[in-house]
């Protein structure tokens, strides 16, 4: 018996019970497990609409007690997903899990760590990382979109950090709606190379700043001008090399010629 069985075998009958719904829920295809994990996606989809709008709410009188229950929905999340894993120590060092253990950490700590809140978009990356994302578009045949929206999902999450950046770092002293949509018309010219002129990032830093958003930006653009014009593909991992995406109708693997079964509409 492996360490892994014989540690499941010790388990309490009420906490074997539980991981098993929880795995079930998580990872599951039933009906029941996709009504969950789109629940949860909409939840995800309120909470990443607070972080982008934690820079015009931190004045208010209910910040910090949004921020708080944020932070528990948040800890629910994460202690729920390493239940439901098969190896929580495996688990664990996924680097999606330091992430969101980071933004909670953001969360507890709202004052003193005030100038890192913009990272908390990046729950959007850690979300589409761990392929929670992906499971009701394929549940309802929209599973050739996974690519295109990855690199939405990229972009996004690159606009709002600089976005979340430049009104920390540049734009804070003026607050308020004006200072952060300022701060995202700067970035979205940036990042497309517009070049407007008109709002412009002082110093050598916000030099600096705007190159790195110029460099990054573009090469996120192209990577979504490629997931939408070049041929769909499918993700259906080869048993032989583990090559994840092929052409629909292909029959062997092209990088090691391995037999392929890959389901369709009619399977």
């Amino acid at each position: 018996m492996t360490a892994k069985k014989k540690t499941e075998a010790q388990e309490p009958a009420d906490t074997a019970t539980l991981r098993d719904t929880l795995r079930r829920l998580y990872h599951g295809r039933t009906p029941g497990a996709v009504r969950f994990q789109l629940a949860v996606i909409i939840i995800d989809l309120a909470i990443l609409a607070f972080f982008i709008a934690t820079p015009l709410l931190q004045e208010t009188a209910s910040f910090l007690w949004l921020d708080y229950s944020v932070a528990a929905l948040l800890a629910a999340d994460i202690v729920a997903r390493l239940y439901a894993s098969a190896d929580i120590p495996r688990q664990l060092r996924q680097p999606t899990v330091w992430v969101d253990i980071f933004i909670l950490l953001t969360l507890l700590f709202p004052a003193t760590l005030a100038n890192l809140g913009f990272l908390r978009i990046l729950r959007l990356w850690s979300l589409s990382r761990t392929g929670f994302l992906w499971r009701p578009l394929g549940h309802y045949g929209l599973g050739e979109w996974r690519e295109t929206t990855h690199a939405v999902v990229n972009l996004l999450t690159f606009l709002f950090i600089i976005t979340g950046f430049v009104y920390t770092f540049f734009f804070r002293s003026a607050g308020g709606l004006d200072a952060y949509v300022d701060a995202l018309y700067f970035t979205v010219a940036t990042v497309t190379t517009t070049g407007f002129g008109d709002i412009v990032l002082p110093g050598v830093w916000g030099k600096l700043t705007a190159i790195l958003t110029m460099i990054i930006g573009i090469s996120l653009f192209v990577r979504l001008a490629q997931s939408i014009f070049r041929p769909a593909k499918v993700f259906f991992p080869c048993p032989q090399c583990a090559l994840q995406r092929h052409d629909p109708d292909a029959v062997h693997c092209k990088a090691c010629g391995h037999i392929l079964k890959i389901p369709d509409d009619g399977d």
